[in-house]
């Protein structure tokens, strides 16, 4: 496993472990990529919509040519200033810190002289950005924005939005979390662990529905473009938690390798070493902040997950083109999803919830949900389509 970039790069070079790379955790890191990976396929969905017409541009009014504005430079100088106040006091306290960084940024500590030179950079390169395209005669101007140059945008409003989401539905998964939460509110919501990715992906749809409505694009297209990249991201993402070892595991798997079992044993069961949790027993002779892995190996459920993941990717993305019904496509991702993680979860370690006599998990619920919603959705948008012939 690797909690943290410098276990990999000691892999793959032989570097040691904890150096500086071990503020780049592997699981943050990955994430991005799936961030990355989302925006790739989500945009090339854009495009192809726009071409058919599903997609047209919105008028956008832009400035071209004024000075910067002392509140523009303040701003972009404040960023700097958190910036360089965290980063650098980061990089000369990164063994002190340790492995949860987001106590840390939620802190008052920092470095004063890194703060004021990042808000001086910051200030300057505002004001020089500007002055450089700075016109004798500045205009306000409209253009016309297409879907797929909000593409970046949307993006990270999902990314921004779906943390927030995925933290907060964490933190009510079970009573143990809300005990905790309500003990220390601040130090539960800004700790790196914890994070329910059907919390994030409920919340960042809410708000991008809300953001592209308001933006002049159709939400049901935008719906279909989505699909097969948030399945994809949500594949990227699974290697993160597998690479890293957060928890997201299995039950205890006890049963042998059967015979007719042809791929690598830790497929079957694994005991996920230097996991980023820190959970387990001791490793003989390791040496370093992770030197743990689980007493008895478990089913490793990412990587399920990623094999079922691409497997939906594929079938949406084979079909995309073949689809004429508006919304029918993500409601076929939503049944697909639905069905895919309420099925993991039987052999997935996580708290229950007691509901209507039984004992499901908080994603068990949710997913059940999303099944019915997904055939439900599909029902009514073919109906619909019957009535009024897709554009």
């Amino acid at each position: 496993m690797y909690p943290d970039l410098s276990y990999l790069l000691h892999d793959l070079l032989g570097t040691r472990v904890d150096n500086g790379f071990s503020l780049i955790k592997t699981f943050g890191f990955v994430l991005a990529l799936a961030f990355l990976a989302s925006r790739y396929f989500f945009g090339k969905e854009l495009v192809r919509k726009e071409k058919l017409g599903l997609l047209k541009p919105s008028k956008e009014k832009v400035s071209l040519g004024f000075p910067a504005s002392p509140w523009e430079i303040l701003m972009n100088a404040i960023v700097g200033f958190l910036i360089g106040f965290k980063v650098i006091y980061l990089f000369n306290h990164h063994q002190e810190i340790g492995a949860d960084i987001l106590p840390f940024i939620a802190s008052t500590e920092g470095d004063i002289l890194g703060g004021l030179m990042g808000g001086l950079l910051f200030g300057f390169l505002q004001w020089y950005g500007k002055h450089r395209e700075r016109l004798d005669k500045p205009v306000i101007k409209e253009i016309d924005v297409y879907p797929h140059q909000r593409n970046t945008d949307i993006t990270i409003r999902a990314a921004i939005s779906g943390i927030l989401g995925a933290k907060l539905f964490a933190i009510f998964e079970s009573t143990e979390n809300i005990k905790a939460f309500f003990e220390n509110p601040i130090g539960q919501f800004f700790s790196g662990s914890g994070l329910a990715i059907y919390g994030g992906l409920i919340v960042a749809f809410i708000y991008v529905y809300w953001y592209v409505q308001k933006k002049g694009m159709k939400p049901i297209h935008i719906m279909d473009a989505v699909a097969p990249a948030l399945i994809m991201g949500y594949a990227v993402g699974r290697i993160g938690c597998q690479l890293s070892g957060d928890g997201d595991w299995g039950i205890v798997n006890s049963m042998p390798v059967p015979t007719w079992w042809f791929l690598p044993d830790w497929m079957w069961a694994y005991d996920f070493p230097h996991n980023v949790l820190n959970q387990g027993v001791l490793i003989e002779g390791c040496e370093g902040t992770y030197c743990r892995r689980l007493a008895e190996p478990v089913y490793p459920t990412p990587f399920y997950e990623v094999v079922a993941s691409l497997i939906i990717f594929a079938i949406l993305w084979s079909i995309r083109k073949r689809i004429v019904i508006p919304g029918m496509l993500f409601f076929i991702y939503v049944t697909l999803n639905g069905f895919e993680r309420f099925w993991i979860e039987k052999i997935r370690v996580n708290d229950k919830i007691p509901f209507l006599g039984m004992n499901p998990s908080q994603a068990e619920i949710i997913s059940f949900l999303l099944f019915f919603t997904g055939i439900i959705g599909c029902i009514v948008v073919y109906q619909r389509s019957k009535k009024t012939p897709p554009p």
